[in-house]
């Protein structure tokens, strides 16, 4: 299967950034470029459905192949927490996040942590296609480095052995759960 042209459902510009590096070869159009402004609700219990209600969303609203992530931090210490509510899980943006995670794990001390990403195409016909992706490492003590966005200052990657806020792009795309969620799906179409 192959597409020219693919819209990508998510106001996050860090991911978009990600998806486009990853997913090279075709045009990824974001949400924004297609004129949706608003807000698109997550009501799902997983990664996989909250992916799917995105991409949704977008394919049937503008009627084009849309596809949708939806991931997220999950601690063992703290029983997978915060998972699909990583995003909001102060309800203070990133930096907040961050601080309660820390705070959290303040007297925790399995700090064993993954990062999951469940990855979602949506054709306008309503056939939807999955992928699946994860890296493992655990949560710092306090943040290392400036790179990236949400956890990843805090996330000391299994596979770079470092944070993935000390990584260039390329080596945390290169190890990334959503380049694995991808490479998962394009292997499924």
């Amino acid at each position: 299967m192959e597409f020219t042209k693919i819209a990508v459902a998510t106001g996050n510009k860090g991911k978009l950034r990600e998806i486009r590096e990853i997913f090279q070869g075709v045009e990824l159009v974001s949400m924004e470029e297609l004129g949706f402004q608003g807000e698109i609700e997550e009501t799902g219990d997983s990664f996989r459905k909250n992916a799917k209600i995105k991409a949704e969303f977008i394919a049937r609203k503008y009627n084009i192949p849309t596809l949708a992530d939806d991931s997220g931090l999950c601690v063992d210490g703290l029983g997978g927490a915060p998972g699909v509510y990583s995003a909001r899980y102060s309800g203070g943006g990133e930096e907040a996040n961050r601080k309660l995670l820390l705070k959290q794990l303040n007297e925790v001390s399995d700090r064993n942590a993954h990062f999951e990403c469940a990855v979602c195409l949506c054709l306008p016909d309503g056939h939807t296609y999955f992928g699946q992706g994860r890296t493992y490492g655990r949560i710092l003590f306090e943040e290392e480095g400036e790179g990236g966005f949400g956890y990843d200052r805090l996330f000391y990657s299994d596979d770079l052995h470092k944070s993935f806020g000390l990584a260039t792009e390329e080596e945390k795309n290169s190890v990334s759960h959503r380049f694995r969620a991808l490479c998962d799906l394009k292997s499924r179409l």
